[in-house]
């Protein structure tokens, strides 16, 4: 069949272009989804960050920053990349090596770690090893380089502790606190400058052959910088570099993959942007073709009397066909392009808040080019294509009398196929419901995701049926009102089709946003209970730089304390099997100072097998849900990586409860010396005493001003489920509000009828107001019903609860719904009934 537009079609949307409108809106915002969702997804896939603190050392290397797991497929083994929670070091040996390659100049190992001074030594700064000034412009302005024992101060820093070259400041590294001699003072370069570390700004260089101590990594380096020799090529000074250090499981880098290196938020950015491009884009992209492919089909449904006259006056059903696809020819490929300026804006405006919230680093440029926007057209055009064929295909195959009596009068049985299909999405989203019902963690997470999708597919198949089903219930309510009530329920019982087109959106709408915010509700409720009642300590203290070494032995010294455990908080990489599939999981991880039975009495985790006495070397205790996704019990060996990418199997020696407000893996600070880039604790819980001895430590606070802080720092998880519910919900929205424009600029003729039989004008807007409240009360309950049954599964799963969901904020979401369709239907009601002088 030839797709080139013919007269009919273009005749079509020249003279009647009010009809093709809702299809251009609808077509247009599917457009605007994927196309945005597309341009994320495809900054994901090339994101970089240019080099800043080795911008000077054209070959860095380094090891590699994430742990790989190889899964089974249909198409073959599969490697699957997780970013590191901490930095993985190499071997600072290997500088040799790299030094003596041709075309080498040198090869620096570098060194960067948060170092802690007294009041008068500068507080919280950041140190290096003296090398790495050959790559990064730092130059001594006073003084000599560092020996053993010795230190060069930045600038601020020696302001700050009023030091100058001789004298002595008191500094504390993951060595412990020990006196240096001032050797000299410098001027920092660019490349030390380029990232504010642990001591915004505040710097001080050590002597190379120290520095990996003074780090807390005897022997390992962050990285090695290598420098090349006038007019040698950067590629081949790389591979020469590879060569040499084959073997080492080092990996040889040049170009903006040094910035990898060096800001390790760029792998969790480019995850973040994966998620919200990829994943959420994908469901995003599957909502607005459904969504779109519903309005097409309404459109060319409404033109179903045009048709059946076509067919009598002798138009073949070829001709039909090709005038519906035509038509989608015509209209798809402009709302496509019109759709994807604003897509492009979306796309700009959501980066740049996931860049204000720290989620993708400054340095990312938001990626723009054809392929999406490419996607975005095609896919609305395949979508026009392929729902207006459906949709016309009846029309245009039946008897011309046969298409004209079903053009009057719709037809009450729906068809087998469709029927047949709406009922094993019901079954299959009911299975999956099971699945979910029973499995925790990811597992019930996943199969929820398919719960929604499922039931959504068969409110869209059976929609006539439960259009009908509503009209029956709602209906029954309405009898008891005026003529306008009494006929609002009778119009919509017998036009099943109109009611259900107008339905589905509201309830698209509806299981969406409510599965997207309530699951976040869901989750911060339970987390804050459990942070509320798991933080019994009376005083807790934080720094932001870190809590000086020994914390918790000077507050335990203090008057009247009972127990003091300073925290270490970081995060281990945990694989847990989802979907037939093994991943890497991230999870919080908190590492004490204290053994288990001084925990107990300022941190109640909720034990629920086990003991956390026995919390130690080789032995760790974590939360239940993670029992559960691991398959891990008490007395097995969990796997991990610890943040460095280093594999452990300590033993679990306590499940406890609490593993969603508090970390989900506990375990004793020794267990991570040399596995984290800060040894300084992050918390320090006490129990007992006053809190003004405990003031030089850092900021005090009670447990509940602790949990408040704790529960803002979950604000960008909270932004992105709102931001993701929004964009799904508002689509939807449009997509709602634009079908009841649609079937109310349709009904012209009815509504003129009603006016012409002796019907006010204003009992015909209340008809059409009680049919809006109609549409919106079983698009608001069917929305709920979706939420609900994909929720429960996955809250009892992930949290052990039932879903929270605040009332005023699910009344905000009925209310919306209500509003916005009583608007679509009277306004546009109001504009014909006056254009028609009724």
């Amino acid at each position: 069949m030839s797709l080139k537009p013919n007269g009919l079609a273009r005749a079509a949307v020249r003279f009647k272009p009010a009809s093709f409108a809702g299809t251009f809106v609808a077509l247009m915002m599917s457009a605007l989804i994927v196309a945005a969702c597309g341009v994320l997804l495809e900054t994901s896939l090339r994101a970089s960050v240019p080099a800043e603190r080795y911008a000077n050392a054209p070959v860095v290397a380094a090891a590699d920053q994430s742990a790989r797991v190889v899964a089974d497929t249909v198409d073959g083994p599969e490697e699957t990349e997780y970013p590191l929670p901490d930095t993985a070091r190499v071997d600072a040996g290997l500088a040799a090596k790299a030094a003596e390659v041709p075309g080498a100049a040198t090869a620096v190992p570098d060194f960067t770690f948060p170092v802690h001074g007294d009041d008068s030594s500068g507080g919280a700064l950041t140190g290096h090893g003296w090398g790495s000034h050959a790559f990064t412009g730092t130059a001594l302005s006073k003084g000599a380089a560092p020996h053993a024992g010795e230190v060069v101060l930045g600038a601020d820093a020696a302001r700050t502790a009023k030091a100058g070259v001789g004298d002595t400041v008191v500094l504390e590294t993951a060595d412990g606190r020990t006196d240096f001699r001032v050797s000299g003072l410098a001027e920092a370069g660019a490349g030390d400058t380029a990232g504010e570390g642990a001591g915004g700004g505040a710097a001080a260089w050590f002597a190379d052959a120290e520095a990996s101590v003074l780090a807390g990594h005897p022997g390992q380096a962050d990285a090695i910088a290598v420098m090349a020799k006038d007019g040698v090529d950067t590629d081949a000074l790389a591979a020469a570099v590879e060569k040499a250090l084959t073997g080492t499981g080092v990996q040889t880098l040049t170009g903006d993959d040094r910035g990898e290196v060096e800001d390790h938020g760029l792998a969790y950015g480019k995850e973040t942007l994966f998620a919200i491009g990829g994943s959420f884009g994908g469901i995003a992209t599957l909502v607005a073709v459904f969504t779109a492919a519903g309005t097409v089909a309404l459109s060319v449904g409404q033109r179903t009397r045009e048709f059946a006259l076509l067919r009598a006056v002798g138009a073949t059903p070829r001709q039909i066909r090709r005038a519906v696809a035509s038509e989608a020819l015509l209209v798809a490929p402009l709302a496509g392009l019109l759709g994807c300026l604003p897509g492009i804006g979306l796309a700009h405006w959501w980066f740049g808040q996931m860049q204000d919230r720290g989620a993708v680093p400054e340095a990312v440029e938001l990626h723009v080019s054809g392929f999406p926007l490419l996607a975005a057209v095609g896919v609305g055009l395949l979508t026009a294509l392929g729902a207006g064929l459906a949709a016309g295909r009846r029309p245009a195959k039946i008897k011309p009398g046969q298409a004209l009596a079903e053009a009057s009068v719709e037809r009450l049985r729906p068809g087998v196929v469709r029927t047949v299909l709406g009922l094993s999405a019901v079954g299959g989203g009911s299975a999956l419901a099971g699945v979910a019902a029973s499995a925790a963690g990811s597992d019930a997470a996943n199969a929820s995701l398919g719960v929604v999708m499922l039931f959504m597919l068969a409110v869209a198949l059976l929609g006539p049926i439960l259009a009908r089903v509503c009209a029956a219930l709602f209906g029954l309510l309405l009898r008891g009102g005026d003529a306008s009530a009494s006929l609002a329920a009778a119009n919509s019982r017998t036009n099943a089709r109109r009611l259900a087109s107008a339905i589905t959106p509201i309830v698209l709408a509806m299981a969406f946003a409510s599965t997207l915010v309530f699951m976040h509700t869901s989750e911060s409720h339970v987390a804050s209970e459990q942070l509320r009642d798991g933080i019994t300590a009376d005083h807790v203290v934080t720094a932001p730089a870190g809590l000086p070494a020994d914390a918790a032995d000077r507050a335990a010294r203090a008057p009247g304390v009972d127990a003091a455990v300073s925290l270490l908080d970081t995060q281990v990489l945990v694989p847990v099997r989802g979907g037939g599939e093994t991943s890497l999981q991230g999870t919080a991880t908190q590492g004490i100072s204290g053994s288990g039975a001084q925990l107990a009495k300022v941190q109640d985790l909720d034990v629920r097998e086990g003991s956390l006495d026995r919390v130690g070397e080789g032995r760790i205790a974590i939360d239940r849900t993670l029992a559960t996704a691991t398959d891990t019990g008490l007395g097995d060996k969990l796997s991990l990586y610890l943040p460095d990418g280093t594999k452990a199997a300590p033993e679990v020696v306590a499940v406890y409860g609490r593993g969603l407000g508090l970390p989900a893996v506990t375990m004793d600070r020794a267990s991570l010396d040399g596995h984290v880039t800060s040894v300084f604790a992050d918390t320090l819980l006490v129990s007992g005493g006053d809190a003004e001895p405990l003031a030089p430590l850092g900021e005090v606070t009670d447990a509940s001003g602790y949990a408040l802080a704790q529960n803002v720092d979950r604000e960008f998880g909270a932004w992105a489920n709102y931001m993701m519910a929004a964009v799904l919900g508002g689509f939807a929205a449009v997509a709602a509000v634009n079908t009841l424009v649609m079937t109310v600029l349709d009904r012209r003729r009815e509504l003129n009828t009603l006016r012409l039989v002796g019907s006010t004008r204003r009992q015909v807007l209340r008809m059409l107001g009680w049919e809006s409240l109609l549409v919106s009360a079983a698009g608001v309950a069917l929305g709920t019903a979706i939420a609900m049954i994909t929720l429960t599964p996955m809250m009892r799963g992930l949290t052990g609860e039932f879903p929270h969901v605040p009332p005023l904020l699910y009344a905000a979401f009925a209310a919306t719904a209500a509003a916005l369709g009583l608007a679509a239907v009277t306004l546009p009601a109001r504009t014909a009934l006056r254009d028609r002088g009724a």
